[in-house]
């Protein structure tokens, strides 16, 4: 069988398994369940010369021109998996924010765009330790490349935005609190020009400039209004500073938020001095026990700022993050058993591409079994799959076969070609 043929036929067979019912869409499995070679399914995944990047670049573009619009939000967020040992690339205790504590796993950074249209996740990068950056017989056994350095997860997401917002037409950058603590992140954001709503953590130091300050006693400094958490904060307001908002039509009737809103300076995550002057903006709403949950954000946005566009920029994250779910129960994002860089990278990129295909297929009303109306049987409903995605993987194919020199940027992957 020609290279060419070979390649197209272990790609399409990826494919069938990550968007098949499989319940762990890994390597092995997906080679079970139709009959394969493991060998040839794994070296494609972790050793194979293909180039992600290009593909991702593909992928951003593709996004921005079928769901862009020109107020859409441009979201971060980490991601942890819980990994066992520490051979695996990045894998360390650390830090796992879906978990909510310190735990051995992985961490990935993760851009996602959301308009009003649809939400689509458009690139990845894997934060790499300290640790891990500076030893060279992990880096050597895991193929790490030698120009990764270490960065912080902000650094990490500031990079994607410099490489993908000129794809994504955007009026906002959000994210999670992980993101919205770092004062010099958000300065960053604020000198490349972008308007930001980011999340920050309920201990955050913030003055309240609309509150006067205490008066002059007539010795030494004018005094200033003390810094005090934003939860003390809010929790001082009385409900008629509460303005509701409704965001959305919900499967239960409208969704509901309600906002309040000051002007403030921040105390920088060091305790260093401030942040400069900020708009504090916190949202309140009923969780699934009927509790009040708070969440509190910082912007760079003018005051006057309407309530009803702050909601739709919240709201915006939370369906990133329902992005990130449907991509880990629906086209297997974390069923990776890889170790190296590459190989996590080719399992990530194939992952986000499969899901943007469901996502075309769902904006298109069409199920991607809907061309089949007869046994339930998975195999059978996989040939239909099959079939769908055969005639986009060639190009992909062609990319496997060529010489790593020759592949170092892949201008488009059919797969995505989907409109």
């Amino acid at each position: 069988m020609p290279q060419t043929a070979r390649a197209q036929g272990v790609c399409t067979n990826l494919y069938r398994g990550l968007l098949s019912d499989l319940k762990r869409k890994n390597v092995e499995s997906i080679a079970y369940r139709y009959d394969l070679e493991r060998q040839n399914l794994q070296r494609f995944v972790g050793g194979a010369p293909w180039d992600h990047i290009g593909l991702l670049a593909e992928l951003a573009k593709q996004v921005g021109t079928n769901i862009g619009e020109e107020d859409a939000v441009i979201v971060f967020d980490p991601s942890g998996f819980k990994k066992c040992g520490n051979d695996s690339v990045g894998v360390q205790r650390q830090w796992l924010g879906r978990l909510g504590k310190i735990d051995n796993g992985q961490v990935g950074v993760y851009m996602g765009y959301a308009s009003r249209i649809e939400h689509a996740l458009v690139d990845v990068r894997l934060y790499l330790p300290e640790d891990w950056a500076k030893d060279n017989d992990r880096r050597k056994k895991c193929g790490i490349p030698k120009t990764v350095r270490f960065q912080t997860r902000q650094d990490l997401a500031f990079d994607m935005l410099q490489t993908n917002r000129q794809f994504l037409p955007h009026q906002w950058i959000a994210g999670d609190d992980e993101m919205g603590r770092s004062s010099s992140f958000r300065r960053r954001l604020g000198a490349l020009g972008e308007q930001y709503l980011l999340d920050i953590p309920s201990n955050t130091h913030i003055r309240d400039i609309a509150v006067p300050a205490p008066p002059y006693t007539g010795h030494g400094r004018p005094s200033k209004q003390p810094f005090q958490r934003v939860d003390q904060w809010s929790a001082s307001q009385s409900e008629e500073a509460w303005t509701g908002v409704d965001v959305r039509d919900g499967d239960k009737g409208p969704l509901k938020l309600e906002i309040v809103t000051t002007r403030v300076v921040a105390r920088t995550e060091r305790g260093r001095g401030d942040a400069g002057e900020e708009l504090l903006v916190v949202t309140r709403c009923l969780d699934e026990n009927r509790k009040l949950k708070y969440d509190y954000h910082l912007s760079n946005a003018p005051s006057e700022t309407p309530f009803d566009t702050l909601a739709r920029v919240v709201k915006a994250e939370h369906r990133v993050e329902d992005g990130l779910k449907r991509s880990k129960s629906e086209a297997g994002l974390a069923d990776y058993e890889v170790r190296t860089w590459a190989g996590w990278y080719h399992h990530q990129t194939l992952s986000l591409i499969a899901t943007w295909f469901l996502v075309q297929e769902l904006r298109r009303g069409k199920k991607i079994y809907s061309r089949y109306h007869g046994s339930s049987d998975p195999d059978t409903v996989s040939d239909v799959v099959t079939r769908s995605l055969r005639s986009e993987v060639s190009r992909l194919a062609e990319t496997f076969c060529t010489t790593k020199k020759q592949s170092k940027r892949v201008g488009s992957f059919s797969l995505l070609q989907t409109t």
